[in-house]
């Protein structure tokens, strides 16, 4: 008996690669350059199976071009590449991979937060320039982190997992969601739950860690920063869309906030241009969840999904477990 085909849009990790073979006869895309939108829906017009990244679209167009498609497996957590409704009509189960990458994001979160509060990049570009004079006094003065208002937005998985990083620099801990978690996570994390406006108006470093929603697209916004203190820092590990990028050159033009660190763009892979030059800005790029251990977790996990719902199971991670029984 034939095994079900898959497309796989990178070679992933040999732990991965190891389950989908079991499993299915498996074409990798191995190209150095990211497969190009006409190769994909070329390659995947005859399988039963994707599994991506979040750079490839699974939308209506790929979905008719791949009549057979049973499932679609992303490589993230976050998912705004699947038209999930467009799968669940055409019956394709759609699945992501949460959980695993949440304490990597958070200790990135902190890397960005510690680096652009004592300009580490700075320090670093002028080393590297061989221009450094020795120290003075007043060399790239940056802030204290401890002791200072933490704001974080979002307070799922990533978000707590932020807070509790911060007890070690006892720091006070207010954050914004659609609601407030219980009083014993509070309690535990030594967080306090605020409104926007009183979290953008008080705290000193702000983290975001919202999915991207209607909602959330450029949640932070030229409104956003004329309530944030002259001395904030933006760090931004979520989505790039929640962050309007012009609004937020334009706010570290006029010195309404101090700097900013994203590791996510709105327009992703490109920058805004004005944001590049700047040496308030550290930029990264997409690494939140850059760790071995992390991301062969998340290649397993997709793997997993797959297998699953061809050995008549429903995928652990399923966004759509309606589409299963269509």
């Amino acid at each position: 008996m034939s095994k079900p085909e898959v497309l796989v849009t990178r070679p992933l990790f040999p732990e991965a690669r190891e389950i989908l073979e079991r499993h299915f006869d498996v074409e990798y895309w191995t190209a150095p350059e990211r497969i190009s939108r006409a190769e994909l829906l070329r390659r995947v017009a005859d399988k039963d199976a994707l599994v991506c990244l979040l750079t490839e679209k699974v939308d209506e167009e790929l979905l008719t071009a791949a009549p057979k498609l049973r499932l679609a497996a992303t490589v993230s957590v976050g998912y705004d590449n699947i038209d999930v409704p467009a799968c669940t009509r055409h019956k394709v189960v759609a699945t992501n991979t949460p959980g695993v990458l949440d304490e990597t994001t958070a200790d990135l979160a902190w890397t960005l937060l510690m680096a652009i509060s004592r300009r580490l990049v700075e320090g670093d570009t002028w080393m590297r320039s061989g221009t450094w004079p020795g120290w003075d006094i007043d060399q790239l003065l940056g802030g204290d982190v401890y002791g200072k208002t933490l704001g974080i937005i979002g307070f799922g998985r990533i978000g707590r997992n932020v807070a509790r990083r911060a007890r070690g620099f006892q720091m006070r801990v207010i954050y914004s969601d659609a609601a407030a978690a219980p009083t014993e996570v509070e309690k535990d994390l030594s967080a306090r739950f605020a409104t926007l406006d009183q979290l953008l108006a008080e705290s000193d470093f702000i983290s975001l860690h919202v999915p991207l929603l209607t909602e959330t697209r450029h949640l932070i916004s030229k409104a956003a920063f004329e309530k944030m203190k002259r001395s904030a820092h933006l760090i931004n590990t979520s989505r790039g869309p929640v962050v309007d990028e012009a609004a937020l050159a334009e706010a570290l033009e006029n010195r309404k906030i101090a700097g900013a660190a994203l590791d996510v763009y709105e327009q992703e892979p490109k920058v805004h241009a004005a944001l590049v030059a700047r040496k308030d800005v550290i930029l990264a790029p997409h690494i939140g969840s850059a760790t071995t251990e992390t991301r062969t977790k998340m290649a397993v996990m997709a793997a997993t999904n797959a297998a699953a719902l061809f050995e008549g199971r429903r995928p652990p991670n399923a966004l759509n477990p309606e589409a299963i029984g269509l």
